[in-house]
């Protein structure tokens, strides 16, 4: 054999014994190699339904179906939204809520109207069922906001859902609202702030259930 060939078949060999090194110390240490589904999984939280109501608020016996909110993209996501400019929406790493958010408001709305025991028969919009009022609801504001506030400040929280009865089979808008609240969180920990969501997100459950029965129930009877 030639020197050339020597030297090639000696670099050949080099390289393969530095690439089994170089594997053994990725199976040894785990530090170069980031397997699917790895990693610290991400914190989840829920949020709770309203069970306190009026207790002169009427009780009706039509029948309410509750569509899925619409949202923007941003908000159409499990993850938790927040604003730090008016021009750009961002998340919190490794925290989500248990449901993407216009399906956890749907899924809260509708055992808000149930726990106030108002309503006989309350259910989700769905091809098929019989109702005499859609709830449509938008959920157009759902982020912690930083915006103007010191680093470490705890954040201020935004939900704003507008929301509209429509009367069936006719599908008139017989009443619409809008409910905004902006609560301040106790602290800049994310335990803090999921309250806060709780609160502001809560306020508007119980408007918006005392809302629709007393309009459903004005329109009902005309």
């Amino acid at each position: 054999m030639s020197k050339s060939g020597i030297r090639q078949t000696g670099r050949r060999r080099f390289a393969r014994t530095a690439a089994l090194l170089c594997a053994a110390a990725v199976l040894l240490t785990g530090c170069a190699l980031k397997l699917p589904g790895s990693g610290t999984p991400p914190r989840i939280f829920v949020l709770s339904p309203k069970s306190t109501f009026d207790e002169d608020l009427p009780v009706v016996n039509w029948q309410l179906l509750i569509d899925s909110p619409i949202a923007a993209a941003g908000l159409n996501s499990s993850r938790i939204a927040l604003r730090q400019s008016q021009i750009e929406l961002q998340y919190f790493a490794n925290a989500a809520w248990t449901d993407a958010a216009p399906k956890m408001v749907q899924r809260l709305l509708i055992e808000s109207f149930e726990n106030s025991q108002k309503i006989v028969s309350v259910g989700r919009q769905a091809v098929g069922l019989r109702a005499d009022f859609i709830l449509a609801t938008e959920l157009r504001e759902f982020q912690a906001e930083y915006e103007g506030k010191a680093e470490g400040t705890p954040p201020d929280v935004r939900t704003r859902i507008n929301a509209k009865l429509v009367q069936m089979p006719s599908r008139t808008i017989v009443a619409s609202v809008t409910y905004d609240y902006l609560i301040p969180a106790e602290g800049p920990e994310l335990v803090s702030i999921v309250k806060a969501f709780d609160l502001a997100l809560g306020k508007s459950l119980k408007r918006i259930v005392s809302w629709a029965i007393t309009e459903g129930e004005k329109h009902h009877q005309n």
